[in-house]
């Protein structure tokens, strides 16, 4: 028999084609897996597939990306699926030719009719006997997927030439899945991975794939496991936080680093006794969790954690400059310099340099470079002409993020050539002739940053482009993270049933006035059954009352001056 998985990226179909594999040779099946671990076993296809990922190779047209594709498919066919076969194994792949019909017809837009010919040619009439979709939320899969690059140390990894365009291709992508199960339900299983243990889960698949290899009747398409009792009515702004956590404690017993994941960046006592209970098992994720957090609690954790995870706790600092801060990263040096010295963007005082220069006595050159971003002192371009001179580009081009000056833009356009997408990303937050040029560029091929290089850019040129890219991809939303303009709340609204938590998203840090209640209310109304919506908006609520609760000095004194103290919470 012959097994596909496939899925939207970080849809777990790898994991549970592996667990299928390891289930069914316990029972006793001769099993073979393409994939196994994830990686394509015919060395050739790897090549191939090494060529499609690259994301230098922008200008690559969707019939190219097709076709290597093909051509990687057919190899993994002739050299590991066909002879499985013929030895009378089970073989079991993660990702076929379908893959490529969801990803060139969905999600670039060509015609299947075009498509078939060609795929027909690929599979020699091998077209697998079980298809396994694993079917999940795109926001959810994107949690994922993140948080799998954070424990295995990919967080800084390059985008993909896929992942450059944007989450918006793999909702398209997810639509082309299903409507092919819909189309051949036979062959077809749906197995939804949204919020279910992942032993219910490989025991509902092991079951329905042994039914079809004794050649049992499987009565149902959709394998979904008996879903949690329904939380009672719809959320509120005022009982978000209640079902946040309630959430958030449901899940850890099921999926506990991204339970602790969840927790990112969110202030307050709730967030921190659950980062408390975290701790012992999840060290390094709780640390990250702590990022931007200045308050007794959030250091408390920081001085217990040091010691175990020193390079998360650094990355957990964030853009915190507190003295706290410094004497932290000054203690976490030897044994995390490179985290410790790419912390420091933004940060121009006598302590961030006496790191700086103890890591270039080091030998650091690369960290110090990317923790130079926003630095625009006559030390910083010692830096950086020393990483030209060592053709560090890339780090170099990143130390430019948020300079606008004109040597600024001389160094940005000598790097181009070296890494247009490092450039790209100095960018954001600028409106200056190289960020316009490469935008225009690079929209077709590199959406997500480009959209992404718009964050707190307010011109026309910026809201044409955000208008634009919102009908295919959240990365507009993204880009209006914390705006208050007009513009930017007509695009929450019109993208809130498309993207809705990222339009969540991009309330943070603005107050709790009428305006923001108002879009959380609506989103919450229509999409609190998804986690991720839940978990942006109590972030939104946390980081308002923290920053009301900051203010509230302030504007005691602003009211007996008869100052105006701005907005008020509604």
């Amino acid at each position: 028999m012959f097994i596909d998985f496939e899925g939207i990226d970080g849809s777990g179909k790898t994991t549970l084609s592996n667990l299928l594999a390891s289930r069914l040779k316990r029972l006793g099946y001769k099993v073979a897996h393409a994939r196994e671990g994830g990686e394509l076993q015919s060395p050739t296809a790897r090549r191939i597939r090494d060529l499609t990922r690259d994301a230098r190779l922008l200008e690559m047209g969707p019939r190219a990306e097709f076709f290597l594709n093909l051509a990687r498919d057919a190899q993994q066919l002739e050299e590991v699926i066909a002879p499985a076969l013929k030895r009378g194994e089970v073989c079991i792949t993660d990702r076929y030719l379908y893959s490529q019909l969801a990803l060139t017809g969905g999600g670039r837009g060509l015609k299947d009719a075009q498509l078939l010919p060609s795929c027909e040619l690929a599979s020699q009439g091998l077209w697998p006997d079980l298809v396994i979709l694993v079917d999940v939320d795109p926001d959810l899969a994107r949690l994922r997927k993140r948080l799998g690059k954070v424990q295995s140390g990919k967080v800084n990894d390059a985008d993909s030439r896929k992942g450059l365009v944007g989450a918006g291709l793999a909702v398209r992508v997810r639509e082309a899945f299903l409507a092919q199960a819909r189309k051949d339900p036979a062959r077809w299983i749906i197995l939804e991975n949204n919020d279910q243990p992942l032993r219910v889960l490989e025991q509902r698949l092991v079951d329905a794939v042994v039914a079809r290899l004794e050649g049992r009747e499987q009565p149902v398409q959709r394998l979904v496991p008996a879903p949690p009792p329904p939380a009672p009515g719809a959320v509120s702004v005022d009982d978000v936080e209640e079902r946040f956590f309630q959430a958030v404690d449901s899940l850890e017993a099921r999926e506990p680093q991204l339970a602790a994941w969840l927790l990112n960046g969110i202030p307050g006592l709730p967030a921190h006794q659950r980062r408390l209970a975290y701790a012992e098992r999840l060290p390094g994720l709780v640390a990250r969790s702590l990022s931007g957090l200045d308050d007794d609690t959030a250091w408390t954790l920081r001085d217990v954690l040091s010691a175990s995870v020193p390079a998360d706790v650094a990355e957990g600092l964030g853009f915190v400059t507190s003295p706290r801060s410094h004497a932290l990263r000054n203690r976490l040096y030897a044994q995390a310099p490179a985290a410790v010295l790419e912390g420091l963007k933004r940060q121009d005082s006598p302590e961030a340099w006496a790191l700086r220069e103890r890591g270039l006595k080091d030998g650091h050159l690369a960290a110090v470079l990317l923790g130079l971003a926003g630095v625009d002192g006559e030390e910083s371009w010692v830096v950086r002409e020393a990483g030209m001179q060592r053709k560090l580009y890339s780090e170099v081009a990143r130390s430019l993020g948020g300079l606008g000056t004109e040597r600024a833009e001389a160094l940005r356009e000598a790097l181009i050539p070296h890494d247009r997408l490092a450039v790209l990303k100095s960018t954001t937050g600028l409106e200056t002739p190289v960020a316009v040029g490469l935008r225009e560029q690079l929209e077709k091929g590199a959406l997500k940053l480009v959209l992404r290089s718009l964050t707190g850019v307010d011109t026309p040129r910026a809201w044409a482009m955000r208008e634009r890219g919102a009908q295919s991809t959240k990365e507009a939303l993204d880009s209006v993270d914390g705006m208050d303009s007009p513009a930017a709340w007509k695009l929450r609204a019109s993208a809130a049933r498309r993207w809705p938590a990222t339009v969540v998203s991009s309330m943070r840090g603005l107050p709790l006035v009428a305006e923001t209640r108002a879009l959380l209310e609506r989103i919450l109304e229509e999409q609190s059954g998804k986690l991720p919506v839940l978990r942006n908006a109590y972030a939104v609520v946390a980081h308002a009352r923290a920053m009301e609760q900051a203010q509230r000095p302030a504007r005691a004194l602003a009211e007996t001056l008869g100052v105006d103290a701005g907005r008020q919470e509604a």
